[in-house]
C-alpha cells in the first residue's frame, strides 16, 4: 500500500502523481481511491485480484498525513483474532481529523481523539486497550485472556503494563493480570 508522499524523496509531487497515474492506467498498480495505490495480489481461488488489506490502507493514509492511528472497536477485535467477523467499516482513532474513506471493499473511518488516547501508547498496547474496552469487563474470561496471552509475548505484556497505567482502571487490572499470568506460566 502506498501513496504519492512515499515517493517524494525520488521526484517532485507532480512527477510522482503522473507516474502513478500512468502505472495505474497500464494496470501495473491498482488505484483504490484518490491518492492510495497498491500492487494487487492475485487470488488463485477467485481467479482475480485479491481484495486489499484495510489495515494496510489505513496505515498508508495515516503515514501520508502524519497521523497516529489506533484500531478501535470491532477492528481491534478482528486484528487480534478475538472476532472472526470481518468489519464492513474499519474504525480507527486518530490524532488527525475525523474522516471517512470508501473503496469497493469497505469503508475506513478515522475518529479524532485526543493525543493522550492515540500517541502515548505503542501500537500493540493501544490495540490491546481498545480490544478490551470493546469487549467490556463482563466478557473478559479465561478464554479471552488465554487468546491474548498467545497474541502478546511476555515482553509485550510487560510493556503494556508499563504504558497502560493511565487507561481505564478495570482495563489496567486486566492487563496487570495478563502480565502476571504470563510470567507465572512462562516460568
Amino acid at each position: 500500500m502506498f501513496t504519492p508522499k512515499d515517493f517524494l524523496d525520488l521526484a517532485e509531487s507532480s512527477t510522482v502523481r503522473q507516474a502513478l497515474g500512468r502505472l495505474a492506467r497500464n494496470g501495473k498498480i491498482r488505484r483504490l481511491f484518490r491518492g492510495v495505490y497498491d500492487y494487487p495480489e492475485f487470488s488463485r481461488a477467485l481467479q482475480a485480484p485479491a481484495s486489499p488489506d484495510p489495515h494496510a490502507i489505513a496505515r498508508a493514509i495515516a503515514r501520508a498525513h502524519g497521523w497516529t492511528i489506533l484500531p478501535a472497536g470491532e477492528t481491534a477485535l478482528n486484528l487480534l483474532g478475538l472476532s472472526a467477523q470481518v468489519p464492513a467499516r474499519w474504525e480507527y482513532f486518530s490524532d488527525g481529523p475525523s474522516k471517512r474513506y470508501a473503496w469497493a471493499g469497505g469503508t475506513l473511518v478515522f475518529k479524532r481523539r485526543a493525543n493522550r488516547e492515540t500517541t502515548i501508547l505503542s501500537e500493540r498496547t493501544g490495540l490491546l486497550v481498545q480490544a478490551l474496552k470493546t469487549l467490556g469487563r463482563e466478557r473478559i474470561d479465561d478464554d479471552v485472556r488465554a487468546a491474548l496471552r498467545k497474541q502478546f509475548s511476555a515482553r509485550e505484556r510487560t510493556r503494556a503494563l508499563r504504558e497502560a497505567r493511565y487507561a481505564t482502571a478495570w482495563v489496567y487490572e486486566v492487563i496487570k493480570r495478563l502480565a502476571r499470568e504470563g510470567t507465572e506460566s512462562d516460568a
